[in-house]
């Protein structure tokens, strides 16, 4: 297989481009792809009469206008190319009117208000910044997804306001530093893939895997990571050949498959592509997150996308490496004296400065109910809002707060006292898996996303909430008579005003609790708190100044949070209660009557007999079942309470969360322990152990 002549052959990529478009085509497409000029309608139909004839040279039948609801996942409607002639036989047809929009219904997705049901139309608008692609038989036209009057209903459309923002905002700050000719300047994602691969067949016998992606109920295995054996171990040949097929699929796609390898957990991997602009890396997340579900399929597996789809082992998370750049330097990289790059520093302190203004909004980003299970456990950050720096950028940080900046830490040379290995330069910062917000050389790790969210809503609050420090910074600066002065001065004020939200310690240590909260960092525990944070005055205010959100789509969006938490864990607890009754419950009882029959048996065959084992046995399961089925139905009764008579979105995630989410825990754990005394004969569907460690 040669990779460089699959690499981007479903794509129609720039090199395409060059080869089909006429020049003066291509170069207008280039500069509404670069600097964001508006497309003519007559480019627009150059361009889809070169999309289309490339389309159906590779097989292709169909097109369609390739979107992001508000649902997370994607969207698609497909639209052959056949137009009828009159004569009975038809023509493939492709115009710039129908590349450029769509219409599709936007009623039946979430939209918080936004639309009423009988207010089905809606517009989908081709984003030219990301390439079309083929998927099966069919163009795929990545586009944004709005209201008929014209509101966001997709997360597209926001992420490509905030990156205007930012571009904005940075092109300020790098001209008062001289630089007159940075056209651009972009933010740049490369997002960390982590999933779990178990067999189809064990997959399709458990129904909470089926319908919410976690196993709900589920005791410990006897072995689970605790040996760090799995972690970057051998990749077992089943696995290989799917990671093989992986790659290739998404090379085809230009996806920049980079890294692959066995994750902590058990069953568990994780995928890395080189990072890329933050609109493409989240379409192409996006793609990787389907490719990999159809893939598994092939495989006779079943991905699990979940963030927590086994308790007692690590989650799953989305590492999202977010940084900022211009077409020819990275604006985050120190170079060798950042002590003395001034530029670099005041990205730098933008960040943090912005991080810990923002971070309950940085919070919310990463919110969901899954998500809700992974933070603050099994390698997963805390809940906590921090910044790891590492040793060299914490001195710094120190010095301007100190007022006295002088000198940058050099890097260490490594010697590991073998002559025939080699001595190499030490990183200057170490990482820290512990930290949601880490720098790790020149961009920073958000660790803090789940694995099955779309990266689109994090990189709209990094986004913005850096946008605002950078217009703040570039208000005082701009016409100053003393810039170095000033600059001097802000950097100080910002530094001192958020040095506490700097820890390089342990994240998971209880005295990081305590201390976070001596220095006044936001604990948003629970999900719906962190929803509820959204709509808080000054944050609509600054979505609305850089053009990110309205009102209108901030409350919509709040609402759709609130709407999707209840909904996934009302799907939970029906499921609990019907894998319960109509499979927990009975199989114990099966059971029970085989024991109980044996015990008559033996003493009718020995009258003298000591069946009290058997005896004790059968009653600890009894009284496990009576508790079992009291917690059924007061799981029962009260989704079904909570499901019916509490109407405000709110407070019925509250409900769920705090009345609901207890009823259900309290649920698992009889099953559980009844897991560990049944039968493996009579335990009606896979346990741990077959789930993790029979792939």
């Amino acid at each position: 297989m040669n990779v460089t002549e699959i690499f981007g052959k479903n794509v129609f990529n720039d090199v395409v481009m060059r080869e089909r478009l006429p020049k003066d085509t291509y170069k207008a497409l280039k500069r509404t792809m670069d600097l964001g000029e508006r497309l003519t309608e007559d480019v627009a139909d150059v361009v889809a009469n070169a999309m289309k004839d490339w389309a159906i040279e590779k097989g292709a039948t169909h097109y369609t206008h390739w979107f992001q609801p508000m649902t997370g996942k994607t969207a698609e409607k497909h639209d052959s190319f056949i137009e009828p002639t009159g004569d009975g036989s038809v023509i493939m047809e492709f115009s710039g009117k129908q590349l450029i929009q769509g219409e599709p219904d936007a009623s039946s997705f979430p939209n918080g208000g936004l639309r009423a049901t009988f207010e089905a139309r809606g517009y989908t608008a081709w984003d030219a910044t990301s390439p079309a692609f083929l998927k099966d038989d069919t163009l795929c036209i990545p586009t944004a997804f709005c209201s008929y009057s014209g509101e966001a209903l997709d997360k597209k459309t926001p992420l490509l306001r905030s990156m205007e923002a930012i571009d904005k905002q940075a092109l300020r700050i790098l001209r008062l530093f001289g630089d007159k000719e940075t056209k651009k300047v972009m933010t740049t994602l490369g997002p960390e893939q982590e999933y779990f691969l178990i067999d189809k067949r064990l997959y399709q016998q458990r129904k909470d895997l089926i319908f919410t992606g976690r196993t709900l109920f589920g005791a410990m295995p006897p072995k689970g990571q605790e040996l760090d054996d799995h972690y970057f171990g051998s990749i077992k040949e089943r696995i290989s050949a799917f990671m093989k097929e992986i790659d290739v699929e998404l090379w085809k796609l230009g996806i920049t498959s980079k890294t692959k390898h066995n994750e902590v957990a058990p069953a568990q991997h994780e995928m890395a592509p080189i990072f890329t602009t933050a609109n493409i890396a989240t379409d192409h997340n996006q793609l990787v997150m389907d490719t990999i579900t159809k893939v598994a399929q092939h495989h006779e597996l079943a991905c699990l996308l979940h963030e927590k789809p086994f308790a007692g082992v690590n989650g799953s998370g989305k590492h999202n490496n977010w940084s900022i750049s211009t077409p020819t330097a990275n604006l985050l990289s120190p170079g060798k004296t950042p002590h003395s790059n001034a530029q670099f520093l005041t990205f730098l302190v933008a960040i943090i400065a912005a991080v810990d203004e923002y971070a309950p909004l940085l919070r919310l980003s990463a919110a969901n109910a899954g998500n809700e299970h992974r933070l603050g456990a099994n390698e997963a950050p805390p809940a906590i809002i921090s910044i790891f720096l590492g040793e060299q950028l914490t001195d710094i940080i120190e010095q301007i707060k100190a007022g006295a900046l002088t000198s940058s830490k050099e890097a260490e040379t490594m010697k590991l006292g073998v002559t025939t290995l080699p001595d190499f330069p030490k990183d200057v910062t170490d990482r820290n898996r512990t930290s949601p917000f880490a720098f790790t050389g020149n961009r920073f790790e958000f660790r803090m996303v789940g694995s099955n969210q779309s990266i689109s809503g994090p990189s709209i609050v990094l986004n913005t909430i850096l946008a605002e420090v950078l217009s703040r910074i570039a208000d005082r600066l701009e016409g100053v008579e003393n810039f170095e002065l000033e600059l001097s001065h802000i950097l100080e004020e910002l530094v001192k005003d958020h040095y506490d939200v700097i820890f390089n310690g342990d994240g998971y240590s209880e005295d990081w609790v305590d201390e976070a909260e001596r220095r006044g960092l936001p604990n948003i525990k629970t999900t719906p708190e962190a929803i509820s944070v959204f709509n808080r005055p000054e944050y609509v205010e600054m979505f609305a100044k850089h053009s990110v959100f309205s009102q209108q789509e901030v409350t919509a969006r709040q609402e759709i949070m609130f709407e999707e938490y209840s909904k996934n864990i009302n799907i939970e607890a029906l499921t609990m209660v019907e894998i319960a009754k109509r499979e927990i419950l009975p199989a114990v009882m099966e059971y029970m009557g085989a024991l109980s029959n044996t015990i008559l048996s033996i003493k009718s065959a020995v009258p003298s007999a000591d069946v009290s084992v058997q005896t004790a046995l059968v009653e600890r399961m009894s009284n496990l079942v009576k508790e079992a089925n009291d917690k059924v139905d007061e799981l029962d009764t009260m989704v079904n309470r909570v499901h019916h008579e509490i109407e405000d979105f709110e407070k019925q995630a509250y409900a769920y969360k705090f009345e609901v989410f207890p009823a259900m825990e309290a649920l698992r754990k009889p099953c559980d322990e009844l897991e560990t005394i049944v039968s493996e004969e009579f335990w009606p569907f896979p346990t741990y152990s077959d789930l993790l460690f029979r792939v």
